[in-house]
């Protein structure tokens, strides 16, 4: 896809949401449920059922996925998808891209072995290594962009955590 066709595809889009600004607030969901013989969830990801569990570093048997490996994953995608729709919209010549998140966890903290050790991520890292003979100040513009319209990243660096409701089902109260 061409800057010109992604431009025609996206126009009509945002004229409805400038037009109907609530039209553009979609409520995305992610659903799991409980596996009954394993310490995981699974995971339904609109595709196909992703089980998660223990991370081998507090238990697991590294089967399953690791949320925070997830987590990761998320970052890496939402970046890459949006580097190539920015790099597509402003005709920056990409040849090729690849993205590597990395993030630091102390398990102490998630295990509680010690209450002073982080529960979460210590850092997180996005390295992006691009293929390409652009001048520096579009590999910037680029990046800068990328950053700013990154859903996974924007809502990391703003620290929007979520909350937590609990519901009960079919379950009788003792």
């Amino acid at each position: 896809m061409d800057a010109e066709a992604l431009k025609a595809l996206q126009a009509p889009i945002k004229a409805k949401y400038r037009d109907t600004p609530d039209a553009a607030r979609i409520t995305l969901r992610a659903r799991g449920r409980l596996d009954e013989t394993s310490i995981a969830c699974k995971v339904e990801t609109g595709r196909q059922i992703a089980a998660a569990g223990l991370h081998p570093a507090t238990g697991g048997s590294g089967l399953e996925l690791c949320s925070g490996d997830m987590l990761l994953e998320a970052l890496v995608a939402c970046a890459g998808v949006t580097l190539k729709a920015v790099a597509t919209a402003i005709g920056f010549d990409l040849r090729d891209a690849t993205l590597e998140a990395e993030g630091i966890l102390d398990f102490r903290g998630t295990l509680g072995v010690d209450r002073d050790a982080a529960v979460g991520f210590e850092t997180i890292a996005l390295k992006i290594t691009l293929d390409t003979d652009e001048p520096q100040e579009r590999i910037d513009q680029l990046l800068k962009l990328t950053e700013r319209y990154c859903v996974v990243h924007q809502t990391l660096a703003a620290g929007k955590a979520p909350a937590i409701l609990v519901a009960r089902s079919g379950s009788k109260a003792a």
